[in-house]
């Protein structure tokens, strides 16, 4: 009897680690969505709100990172809504930004305080013709393909974003399509950091891809039928036909920083 008891006793912890881990999951799901939904409509504010407290907190966006909940807010309230909604929360008139979240995949650490989570996004935006006049950007339509590579902190019990890292992969005109997009056409990269950049980035990361360049984002998991992850070599580019040796660096999930 007793011996039942105990094996019922371990059964129940079992499963009781595997409903909170499923829900974890769901939870950090749910969360990575609302930021697509809150970043569709410009509520930057909402979205800076769902990064965590924590120090170590930092948002990665085409070249640079910004650190600590104050530069997430330099990001989104004070760059974002500048450029695209004259500083307000909320939409303006006219102006579309989608990013459609995609293919998610998230896996919680043991201790079930930390996550990682990948996800793809599909962005289409522009403004239309009836503002082309009022608005700064003046009439365009545009198309982006992305992937995040996210941390997320469970902060007194509740999921948020700690460690957000984004790389765009292709960007395009609507009219000329991707492929014939030139690098230099794309959103500037920072060159410049806070405070001289006002509304910059703390730091200027060194490792940046755009189409043509289709290096992989390292993934967070292992392969999940040999539990190997994926050699650094086959996460290169080279040119068609050329050595692997001749390609840029593998990209890497650690935080890097370029020397100005």
């Amino acid at each position: 009897m007793d011996t039942e008891v105990a094996e019922l006793k371990k059964i129940v912890e079992s499963l009781s680690k595997e409903v909170t881990r499923l829900a974890d999951e769901a939870e950090i799901k749910k969360l990575h969505f609302k930021y697509g939904y809150y970043l569709d409509k410009c509520l930057y504010q909402e979205v800076s709100d769902l990064f965590a407290d924590d120090p170590n907190t930092f948002v990665e966006f085409l070249g640079g990172r910004y650190r600590g909940k104050e530069g997430v807010k330099r990001l989104y309230v004070g760059r974002f809504a500048g450029n695209f909604v004259k500083g307000r929360n909320g939409p303006v008139h006219g102006f579309l930004l989608d990013h459609a979240q995609l293919q998610d995949i998230v896996d919680i650490t043991e201790n079930g305080t930390r996550a990682m989570g990948r996800f793809r996004a599909l962005m289409s935006a522009g403004t239309h013709k009836s503002i082309q006049d009022t608005h700064p950007r003046g009439f365009v339509q545009w198309w982006e393909g992305g992937l995040y590579e996210n941390e997320y902190i469970k902060e007194n019990g509740i999921w948020k974003i700690w460690k957000l890292k984004y790389f765009p992969f292709w960007h395009a005109d609507f009219q000329k399509g991707w492929s014939n997009k030139e690098i230099g056409e794309f959103v500037p990269l920072d060159s410049k950091v806070y405070p001289e950049s006002p509304k910059g980035p703390d730091e200027i990361v060194e490792q940046i891809m755009l189409w043509p360049d289709t290096r992989v984002v390292p993934f967070h998991y292992p392969h999940p039928v040999t539990g190997k992850q994926v050699k650094e070599d086959d996460l290169r580019a080279p040119g068609w036909g050329e050595d692997v040796s001749t390609a840029l660096p593998a990209l890497t999930l650690k935080e890097t920083v370029k020397k100005l």
